[in-house]
């Protein structure tokens, strides 16, 4: 991963979602958010905190949540991280775009 940066590229597309590959460098952050769908979230590499109904779980690799539609939360890399994010085909990879801070 390049210093500082994040990398967020949809690796597959099929007739009902979206698998999205999200590399996060150290401290960097998805405020919080709602998704108008649901998603599911599976760390690939490294460790997030990950806020919901609040509570901060801390997800390791092979580890994911399954988030229902409008579900307030956000997302901090404890370390340089792989996050596999699946959103529904008719979300929008800007609006992931848009939260990381």
């Amino acid at each position: 991963m390049v210093k500082d940066k994040v990398s967020i590229k949809v690796m597959m597309e099929t007739e009902t979602s979206k698998e999205i590959r999200i590399l996060l460098k150290k401290g960097r952050m998805m405020k919080e958010h709602k998704a108008g769908f649901p998603i599911t979230v599976e760390i690939h590499q490294g460790t997030i905190t990950f806020g919901v109904n609040n509570n901060d779980l801390i997800l390791n690799v092979g580890e994911l949540i399954y988030l229902d539609t409008n579900v307030p939360h956000n997302l901090l890399a404890n370390e340089d991280s792989i996050v596999r994010l699946t959103l529904s085909k008719f979300d929008k990879v800007e609006r992931v775009e848009n939260v990381i801070v």
